[in-house]
């Protein structure tokens, strides 16, 4: 319905609607909203399972990867994600949900999956130091982009991203803080090397499907009749 309205108006006008909308789309993007984080449930010698709700929708998601050392799920546990202050940003309002963890103890590559695609993930890290990461590679052909969104003080200490580049980075001391994968990813593979005992992660992320919400929408369709009236207005001022 959109593009066929669209269609019918002249270029200026085709022109001020795809400036409306692209403008729209960028301040709700630019809204923060809660974090859905895993909900670890299950485990077996080499994988971790558990799920989101995000879109009022429930989304597996699965760790795979022989480094796997110990996870904690449904809620039972040591609080690693305390204090909160390495895991929020403008971004990410809400820390990580106490507790569960899934924990690495040896260099290798993980997966993540998920049962649905997912935009933006986000990555918590606990305890990375002297971590060297690379997410894709291999039979991941999928071109990341990571934004650093946080870190600092953490349960083990303070650590920073080190030579941070759009799929890698380095734990520098103890790194706790979050990343975020920007794009829409089914699944997540990344290679890393270790020296420490462990070193931890959970994922979270805001929404499933890069659509506009309910009230971004009805913006935009409320932009079309104030479109079509500057149309017809110079429309009739030309004549």
């Amino acid at each position: 319905m959109i593009a066929r309205m669209s269609k019918d108006l002249p270029r200026y006008a085709r022109t001020g609607l795809a400036a409306l909308i692209s403008s729209t789309l960028a301040v709700a993007a630019a809204q923060a909203a809660t974090v859905n984080w895993t909900d670890w449930t299950s485990k077996t010698s080499n994988t971790v399972s558990g799920s989101v709700i995000a879109d009022s929708t429930s989304i597996g998601v699965t760790y795979g990867g022989v480094q796997y050392s110990f996870a904690q799920i449904n809620g039972v546990g040591t609080d690693f994600w305390s204090p909160t202050t390495p895991y929020l940003s403008p971004t990410v309002s809400n820390s990580p949900t106490p507790v569960d963890i899934v924990a690495l103890s040896a260099a290798g590559t993980s997966t993540i999956t998920f049962s649905q695609a997912v935009v933006n993930p986000l990555i918590a890290l606990v305890s990375w130091n002297g971590a060297k990461v690379t997410f894709g590679g291999g039979a991941d052909s999928q071109t990341y982009n990571i934004q650093y969104l946080s870190s600092g003080h953490g349960y083990w200490g303070t650590g920073s991203f080190g030579s941070p580049t759009s799929n890698s980075f380095t734990g520098v001391g103890e790194l706790h803080g979050v990343i975020e994968l920007v794009g829409t990813y089914k699944t997540i593979s990344f290679t890393d090397t270790t020296p420490e005992g462990w070193h931890g992660l959970t994922v979270g992320f805001e929404s499933v499907a890069a659509v506009p919400e309910p009230s971004v929408a009805w913006l935009m369709l409320a932009g079309l009749p104030l479109m079509a009236f500057i149309a017809r207005r110079r429309g009739r001022a030309a004549e």
